[in-house]
């Protein structure tokens, strides 16, 4: 009963998924629209929004958060995070066929959080095993569910509507969220701030560069799915706009996840 109504809920979504992508797609705004990003004038003052956001608020608590907490602090925050997202990371492995690295996720899981203090200390790495970013974003990408039309959501930043939706699922996945709401809410914004630190170094970089930031930051995201979805291993260029779902190659979206049934070992490279 209870996988029955989970798939019903993966097929809903998947409907909503398709039915938001339909929907923004005729909301472009021209005919020079960019087709992966047909509501710019919209996502374009929700990111200045968020860039007023950052330099005034986020940005300088982040830096004083580096300049305050000691650095050993911050990287045992940082894993301790980082174990989190790991038990997500295994079960998207598991919905998309990835057995081998799901079992390393939930290995790393369980050592880090017996051995290394709750996942303060990451000891998985130093024993060698890798780790795996995987969301429900890509989950839906690797079933062949298309990315929609690119999005600026206020505060969380670009996505799709695909990985909006690969968002909500992950949230629920998330061990974090299922503390009291108060400690809940405290620690997603410690990670916040977490992440904001940990990107200091790189937005000063790109603050100097004499680009459009808003394009930059589009493009990269959309790229950096892409290339998730089909972890690192990209397609022909002709192939991969027609097999990849993202709104830059508009193709039916669909990744084969028999694929995914292959152990990333050396003996099963080409």
């Amino acid at each position: 009963m209870k996988t029955t109504t989970s798939i019903r809920t993966l097929r809903s979504l998947a409907l909503a998924v398709a039915a938001g992508t339909a929907l923004l797609a005729g909301c472009a705004t021209g005919p020079n629209a960019n087709p992966a990003d047909p509501i710019e004038p919209f996502n374009r003052e929700v990111f200045r929004i968020n860039e007023d956001f950052d330099k005034g608020v986020l940005k300088p608590v982040a830096q004083t958060y580096v300049d305050v907490v000691p650095s050993p602090a911050r990287t045992a925050v940082s894993n301790f995070f980082s174990n989190a997202g790991d038990v997500y990371s295994a079960v998207n492995n598991l919905l998309q066929f990835k057995g081998t690295a799901a079992l390393e996720d939930t290995m790393r899981v369980a050592i880090n959080t017996v051995f290394g203090l709750g996942g303060l200390i990451d000891i998985a790495s130093d024993a060698g095993l890798p780790k795996h970013k995987e969301d429900f974003g890509q989950t839906l990408g690797v079933w062949g569910v298309p990315a929609g039309p690119y999005i600026v959501w206020p505060l969380l930043g670009p996505s799709t509507v695909r990985d909006t939706a690969g968002f909500l699922v992950d949230w629920q996945l998330d061990p974090l969220t299922y503390f009291d709401g108060t400690v809940t809410y405290s620690l997603a914004a410690l990670r916040v701030v977490d992440v904001r630190a940990s990107l200091l170094g790189a937005s000063n970089v790109l603050e100097d560069a004499a680009v459009d930031k808003y394009t930059f930051m589009r493009d990269a995201y959309l790229q950096r799915r892409r290339y998730l979805i089909y972890d690192g291993n990209l397609p022909e260029d002709g192939e991969g706009a027609k097999a990849d779902g993202d709104a830059q190659g508009g193709g039916s979206g669909t990744v084969s996840p028999s694929r995914r049934l292959t152990p990333n070992w050396p003996i099963f490279r080409r």
